[in-house]
């Protein structure tokens, strides 16, 4: 199949790294993939699998820009394109207009819960199939009826499971424990509760290192100071570190002892997979994403929602219990490994674009 991945996101986070990910994975499995991407966007250097000449930049900041989705449809023509696919809410139009006239098939993934709008009623009339990441994201997509049951398919983000595996040997020469968290700094990760809970374990034991990495997407970097002024408050400026982006994630990882998600909403929650395959045991607030990948006291340790001090007692917990932690790690690995592989996801999406095809 001949596949254009359409993704206007300039950094990687999550929904990102899914894009990057199915792409390499596609080239490698023999299809011919194409890229539109914004100018200097963080992805052109990470789609290894794709050739030069397979990628495309385009400005695609505004959803309804009739020059580029010219240019989109004129690429898609002129390189035969079976499917479109489109990743990020801003691009469903534009994706939608480039295949307006022509024989590609236009299929979307949705990786958030937020609610789609008008401009979307109105251009996804081409849509073939929409994958959510989840099934609390396919049933939001079901509560605003924009789409036919059948169009909509339940794909689980998949990771390279070898990747984390390889480094999950952790040093015993460190003198410190090691907890942490990944995510974008905003209010609905979950930071600020993270640090409270920090604090309350601070205050108990003095053995313990705290991680916080992620970038900061707001504006003058307003989150990242107010999170910084948080841990100075609260005196824990040598025992709290924020570590900004990370590249390498598998590499933190191999370095913690314990992983937290304490988000106030997550979608389907990328880090959570990856610290399960990494072998790190997970503690994470009851998000929708995480009740859908752990099964509790099995796999990882589920807390309420902005509950703080439930989340620095489970916390607390397994620091106390090493042989707990061990156990909790090597039934996510397998888990990891059974439910949420990039070889399940990249066919499972492969059978929708074949389905999209012959419709």
């Amino acid at each position: 199949m001949r596949i254009l991945q359409i993704c206007s996101a300039r950094e990687i986070g999550g929904g990102e790294r899914h894009v990057i990910d199915l792409a390499n994975a596609l080239a490698r499995r023999g299809h011919e993939v194409f890229a539109a991407i914004t100018p200097s966007s963080a992805l052109k250097d990470e789609l290894t699998e794709l050739p030069c000449a397979n990628i495309v930049e385009l400005p695609m900041r505004n959803a309804l820009n009739l020059s580029t989705a010219a240019k989109l449809a004129r690429f898609a023509r002129k390189n035969q394109i079976n499917i479109v696919h489109a990743h990020i809410a801003r691009d469903y139009p534009l994706a939608a207009l480039a295949t307006a006239r022509g024989k590609a098939r236009l299929v979307l993934t949705r990786h958030v819960l937020f609610p789609l709008n008008r401009i979307h009623r109105l251009t996804l009339r081409r849509v073939r199939s929409i994958i959510a990441v989840s099934n609390a994201v396919a049933e939001s997509l079901r509560a605003r009826q924009m789409f036919r049951e059948d169009q909509i398919v339940v794909i689980h983000n998949g990771i390279d499971i070898d990747r984390f595996t390889r480094k999950r040997s952790r040093s015993n020469s460190r003198e410190n424990l090691r907890v942490g968290m990944i995510g974008h700094l905003a209010p609905i990760k979950g930071q600020e509760d993270f640090i409270h809970a920090a604090a309350i374990i601070c205050g108990k034991r003095s053995d313990v290192d705290f991680i916080i990495a992620g970038e900061d997407k707001s504006r003058a970097g307003t989150n990242r100071r107010a999170l910084e002024g948080l841990i100075s408050k609260l005196g824990l400026s040598q025992r709290v570190n924020l570590l900004g982006w990370i590249k390498d994630v598998s590499e933190l990882l191999s370095t913690l002892d314990i992983l937290v998600s304490p988000s106030r909403s997550e979608p389907f929650g990328l880090s959570i997979v990856e610290a399960m395959a990494a072998g790190v045991p997970v503690v994470a607030t009851q998000s929708e994403g995480a009740r859908e990948i752990i099964d509790q006291s099995l796999t990882g340790q589920l807390v309420p929602i902005a509950d703080v001090p439930a989340m620095a007692e489970t916390i607390s917990a397994l620091l106390e219990n090493r042989s707990r932690r061990e156990l909790l790690a090597a039934n996510a690995v397998q888990s990891a490994r059974k439910r949420f592989s990039l070889e399940a996801m990249v066919e499972a999406t492969e059978h929708v674009y074949r389905s999209a095809i012959e419709q």
